[in-house]
């Protein structure tokens, strides 16, 4: 049986760890994300980067040459080494609307209510990174945006899937089922 080493990748919000998990729980293999590898664990969360050489090598300490893996996250900065792992490749495009709906959803979650709402402990970090999501498309923020995603593409050696992230997540994890079982 060949491997299923799984990355998906996409704008902030648009479904990459829901689609990876979903993904690898189909599979029952591993699933990993980039951010816990780019970021120390801190509290509060995502406060300090690991430095790109640790991040590579617990990777391939973690699960790399492994047969199989999902892998959500971005990693065109910093990762691109990784890429000649990949058997299939996905970019989860989503709308920019949802996308930053999604993220205040989830930072309500993840910090709290009060936390996020204006005067909480967690707005300012909130908005600033809503904020810069919201230039995925135009590119006029530091670090992910559509050009980059689209420049790493043409970079890969393995074949790519387009997923639309505003669809079922059952319906993503089909599609990527149904493509990796035709390589089979």
């Amino acid at each position: 049986m060949k491997s299923r080493r799984i990355h998906l990748f996409g704008a902030s919000g648009s479904g990459v760890t829901t689609l990876g998990r979903a993904l690898a729980a189909e599979f029952a293999i591993p699933h990993h994300d980039t951010d816990d590898y780019y970021w120390l664990p801190t509290n509060p969360p995502y406060t300090s980067k690991r430095d790109i050489a640790d991040r590579l090598r617990l990777m391939h300490e973690l699960f790399v040459p492994r047969a199989d893996w999902v892998l959500s996250g971005a990693l065109d900065s910093w990762g691109v080494s990784l890429a000649q792992h990949f058997d299939l490749a996905i970019l989860v495009e989503t709308p920019t609307e949802i996308r930053l709906a999604r993220l205040i959803a989830r930072e309500a979650t993840r910090f709290g209510q009060d936390a996020v709402k204006p005067g909480g402990w967690r707005h300012t970090e909130m908005t600033e990174f809503v904020d810069w999501a919201s230039h995925y498309e135009d590119g006029t923020r530091e670090g992910r945006s559509r050009a980059r995603h689209e420049t790493f593409i043409t970079t890969l050696h393995c074949p790519f899937l387009r997923i639309d992230g505003n669809a079922p997540t059952i319906a993503g994890v089909r599609r990527i089922v149904d493509k990796i079982s035709a390589r089979n």
